[in-house]
């Protein structure tokens, strides 16, 4: 048998109907990659820390007492 055709050779009726059950089958495709954390999360992450390192006092300065 030639490579690539089926096992099977097709049938026509001559006389009646012909009816094909076409049942729709489920198609995988690859996992989609999602970020744990999104842009704007980060964003909001990043300026937290820099106003943090921004409110703290320098590091040669002593503590200020109150």
């Amino acid at each position: 048998m030639p490579e690539g055709k089926a096992a099977f050779r097709e049938v026509l009726p001559k006389q009646g109907q012909l009816s094909v059950e076409d049942a729709a089958a489920m198609v995988l495709c690859k996992p989609k990659v999602l970020p744990l954390k999104s842009v704007s999360l980060e964003k909001l992450e990043k300026l937290q820390r820099a106003a943090l390192e921004a409110a703290r006092p320098p590091e040669g300065t002593p503590p200020a007492r109150s």
